[in-house]
């Protein structure tokens, strides 16, 4: 190489060590073109496996196009990207680039966000001999009236909230619907990590679909997502503070029924009962007295209480929890157990729908549209057209009762105190007839974060009824804080 540089240098013909070099350097050259080309590919292939997507058109029991943009697909987070996530995602039917983007959490914890699909977002009235009552349900619905026990077919609801927003309905954490991990450890899961995983998620899915990066954002969720939506709301903030990538325009959050200080939600199920005339006035007092207003850790040398405790749980145990308004199905609704936090209140057996569920049932039933989501989300069919992974899960569950999950937070209510320092806006709704966790609670950590009342109790309407009540709340003049019931 001296030599050869020496000749070049002094101008002397060097053909022969002269195309060895160009030669060579010819070769580095398309080497190094095609490592660049191979790690160009290997990032985007590493990318794809991240996060997937495709758009859905079509679905089984659905004639014809979705009149509406349908998007599923993954979104891996934690530790090497191991845990991935699963979403639908439906454009606003209005004006997609100028409406608000929704991140919906469905309680659980363990509960698809399918169920936020079907069942949660959006209003729309069931009629039976014993009542009517308006029922949330989302963008599709399934039709539960004509099913003929082969493929459960959908109708479009006229009241969903994606007439008006963009929302994202996500499977989270692992284990959720058809989330799930490469790894064991992947399954392990905790309040805080899920929130945290939830925030990652949603900053990878921005950032993979940036025209929504200059839409506000509301993030909201009902029942156990009282826990776990303050605790992203939180991460999120944190995040924008201290720069992360992307900035998320973060307006505020809503919460529905949320399970919030598990001492104050068990602990008010008796005032709240005693409220709907669940229990007497006499054994009200008596129980108030007798426990000392201790009905969670109750000493059980304290004769008195238990007896009351008992004959509480006997008045009770017959109402579903969830809505004490309702039919009580056999077998397929959960059971009250008394006095006391039950996660089984949020989850249903799906072995117990699927047995026991009558096609021509004498009384209309709330969990009975549930038994529609199994047979139509384990339909292979189904499962092509949403893009599923093959292998990834053996059976769909609307709510995973085995996840391998540990409650390490007990109260978010230190979360929404620390939310009321900025400019967000807040909104929870409760409905009068939830027994699991009641409204009575709801005001109560909601009077202890003292905030100015600016409007006052006041009926709100639906086709000029009155449905429920609603007051506004600030904090220091800064955050506006909204509380209905109905």
């Amino acid at each position: 190489m001296h030599v050869t540089r020496s000749l070049e240098l002094e101008g002397e013909p060097v053909t022969e060590d002269h195309g060895m070099a160009a030669r060579q350097q010819k070769f580095e050259s398309m080497l190094s073109s095609t490592v660049i080309t191979l790690l160009w590919l290997l990032a985007f292939s590493m990318l794809c496996m991240a996060q997937s997507q495709s758009i859905v058109e079509t679905l089984p029991g659905f004639p014809g196009k979705l009149p509406f943009k349908l998007e599923t697909g993954y979104v891996g987070v934690g530790e090497a990207d191991d845990v991935q996530l699963f979403y639908y995602f439906i454009e606003s039917e209005r004006n997609p680039r100028k409406d608000p983007l929704l991140l919906w959490l469905t309680g659980g914890p363990g509960c698809s966000g399918f169920s936020g699909l079907v069942y949660e977002i959006g209003l729309t009235s069931q009629f039976s001999l014993f009542l009517f009552s308006l029922i949330p349900y989302g963008p599709l619905s399934f039709n539960y009236e004509n099913f003929d026990g082969n493929e459960p077919t959908f109708q479009l609801n006229q009241y969903s909230w994606t007439k008006v927003a963009s929302i994202i309905f996500l499977d989270a954490p692992a284990g959720t619907g058809f989330s799930y991990s490469r790894t064991s450890q992947g399954y392990n899961m905790t309040d805080t990590l899920s929130a945290a995983q939830t925030y990652e998620f949603l900053r990878k899915w921005l950032l993979d679909h940036p025209k929504f990066l200059t839409n506000v954002l509301y993030v909201g969720g009902d029942s156990y997502s009282g826990i776990t939506v303050p605790i992203v709301v939180q991460e999120i903030h944190n995040g924008n503070a201290v720069g992360n990538v992307p900035f998320i325009k973060l307006n505020g959050y809503f919460l529905g029924n949320p399970v919030t200080d598990r001492r104050s939600d068990v602990s008010t199920q008796i005032e709240y009962a005693h409220r709907v005339a669940l229990i007497s006035d006499e054994l009200y007092e008596s129980i108030k007295e007798s426990c000392h207003g201790e009905y969670v850790r109750v000493d059980p040398e304290n004769v008195q209480c238990l007896k009351d405790i008992q004959a509480y749980t006997d008045c009770i145990t017959k109402l579903d929890p969830a809505n004490i308004l309702e039919p009580n199905c056999p077998l397929i609704s959960p059971k009250s157990k008394g006095i006391g936090w039950d996660q089984a209140i949020f989850e249903e057996n799906p072995m117990d729908i699927l047995l026991s569920w009558s096609r021509t049932p004498t009384l209309w039933c709330r969990v009975y549209n549930y038994v529609l989501s199994y047979i139509w989300a384990n339909d292979d069919n189904v499962q092509n057209a949403l893009g599923i992974r093959k292998g990834t899960k053996l059976s769909w569950f609307r709510c995973n009762k085995t996840l391998s999950y540990t409650y390490d937070v007990v109260s978010t209510i230190e979360y929404h105190r620390n939310l009321t320092n900025t400019a967000y806006r807040s909104l929870i709704y409760s409905g009068d007839q939830d027994l699991s966790v009641p409204y009575v609670g709801t005001q109560e950590w909601i009077r202890s974060l003292n905030m100015t009342i600016t409007d006052d109790w006041q009926p709100w309407f639906v086709e000029g009824q009155i449905a429920g009540l609603v007051h506004k709340a600030l904090y220091e003049e800064f955050i506006p804080y909204d509380f209905c019931y109905g």
